[in-house]
C-alpha cells in the first residue's frame, strides 16, 4: 500500500490573525481526521518572514497535532539545524517524543535563504559547521549522560521514549550532506530524486564503517489535491497552488538547489501541464503507480471547506481502494 501523507505549511497570503487562528485550528481537526482514518503522516515544514505566512514553527504545530491524535506520525521536513540552538532543540524533541510515544520524525536540513539566518541571527557563512555541532550535540543529548557542550559540561532531560533516539534524518541536496549524515550514522533525506546522491552516501557509509539508508523521493513526488470535478477545482483554485509554486521557486534562485516540488511554471496553465501539482478525481488518485501519496489540502490559502473535502475524498475513497489492492495482492 502506497504511504499517505497528509501537508500541511499554513500559507495564507490573505490572512487575518482571525482566520489564521481558524485555519490552524482546522488543520488540527484535519489532522485528527486523518488520523482516524489510517493516514500514515502529517508532514509539515518551517520558513521565516514570510509574508504569506508559512509555518515558521514546525514543532509547536507538530506538538498540538500529537495532542489531537492517537497513532500519526508528524514528519517535519525539514527543520533548518543552524536556526536552532543544539540544546534546547534536543530538550524540544525529546519533549515531543515523550508527548507522542514516539511519533515525531525530524528531518535536519540547512535551508537555503540568507535572509532567514539573518532574521535569526544564525551566521550564513558558517551554516555547515552550525549543523555538524547541530547533530552532533543531539546524539549526545538524547544519551541522558553528561557531555561537554562549548567549553562547558552539561546534560540534557529528560531522555527521549525511543531508543537509542529519536528518528532523525540529515536532508539536502549536497555532497556535503550526503557526507554529514555517513559520517554519524544517520539516515539520508536527499531533497529530490537524485540517485548518484545516493550512491555517493552509501561510499561514504562504507569509508566511515557507519550504517544507515536514503529515504529519496521518487522520480515525480506531485502534491495532490482530490476533487469530483478537477476543471472546476482548477478554475476556482489553481491560484492557490500558482501562489505556493511561484513562492517557492522565488527563494530557490540557485540552480545547485534541488527539490521534487520545484516548479518551473507562471501561469495555472503552465503549473497544470508541468504536473507538480495535481488535482485529481478519487478514482485517478487511486490508479497512481506510487510508493507514496502526497495530499495538500490547504495548499496556497485553499478555503478550509475546500480542504476538508479533498481529505475527506482521499480518507474516504482512495485509501480504502489502496487498502483493498495491497490484500488482493498479499492474497495472489
Amino acid at each position: 500500500m502506497a504511504f499517505s501523507v497528509v501537508r500541511f505549511n499554513l500559507v495564507d497570503p490573505d490572512a487575518s490573525p482571525a482566520s489564521l487562528s481558524a485555519r490552524y485550528r482546522a488543520a488540527l481537526e484535519m489532522a485528527a481526521y486523518a488520523d482516524e482514518h489510517g493516514v500514515d503522516t502529517v508532514q509539515t515544514e518551517e520558513h521565516h518572514g514570510a509574508a504569506n505566512g508559512w509555518l515558521p514553527s514546525p514543532l509547536a504545530f507538530a506538538g498540538a497535532v500529537f495532542g489531537a491524535t492517537r497513532r500519526i506520525a508528524v514528519t517535519v521536513s525539514a527543520i533548518i539545524g543552524p536556526l536552532y540552538d543544539p540544546l534546547r532543540l534536543a530538550e524540544d524533541i525529546a519533549v515531543l517524543d515523550l508527548l507522542s510515544g514516539g511519533r515525531l520524525v525530524t528531518v535536519a536540513g540547512i535551508g537555503y535563504r540568507p535572509e532567514e539566518y539573518e532574521q535569526l541571527g544564525a551566521e550564513w557563512g558558517r551554516r555547515g559547521k552550525l549543523q555538524d555541532e547541530l547533530l552532533e550535540t543531539l546524539l549526545k543529548a538524547w544519551s541522558g549522560e553528561p557531555f561537554v557542550f562549548r567549553g562547558r559540561t552539561v546534560r540534557v532531560t529528560p531522555r527521549p521514549y525511543t531508543r537509542p533516539r529519536p528518528t532523525l534524518l540529515v536532508g539536502g541536496s549536497s555532497r556535503a550532506a550526503a557526507r554529514r549524515a555517513a559520517r554519524l550514522g544517520l539516515p539520508f533525506f536527499p531533497s529530490a530524486h537524485l540517485p548518484e546522491l545516493q550512491a555517493y552516501y552509501e561510499q561514504q557509509c562504507a569509508k566511515h564503517g557507519t550504517q544507515g539508508f536514503c529515504l529519496m523521493p521518487e522520480a515525480e513526488t506531485p502534491l495532490l489535491h482530490l476533487s469530483e470535478d478537477p476543471e472546476r477545482a482548477w478554475a476556482t483554485y489553481g491560484g492557490h497552488f500558482l501562489h505556493e509554486a511561484r513562492t517557492y521557486a522565488s527563494w530557490q534562485r540557485s540552480q545547485d538547489i534541488r527539490s521534487a516540488v520545484r516548479s518551473t511554471a507562471s501561469t495555472v496553465e503552465e503549473l497544470r501541464a508541468e504536473g507538480v501539482y495535481r488535482i485529481l478525481t478519487p478514482e485517478q488518485c487511486a490508479a497512481l503507480d506510487a510508493r507514496s501519496l502526497v495530499l495538500h489540502p490547504l495548499c496556497g490559502g485553499m478555503p478550509v471547506e475546500e480542504g476538508r473535502e479533498s481529505l475527506r475524498l482521499f480518507c474516504e475513497r482512495v485509501l480504502p481502494r489502496l487498502a483493498e489492492r495491497t490484500g488482493a495482492a498479499a492474497g495472489d
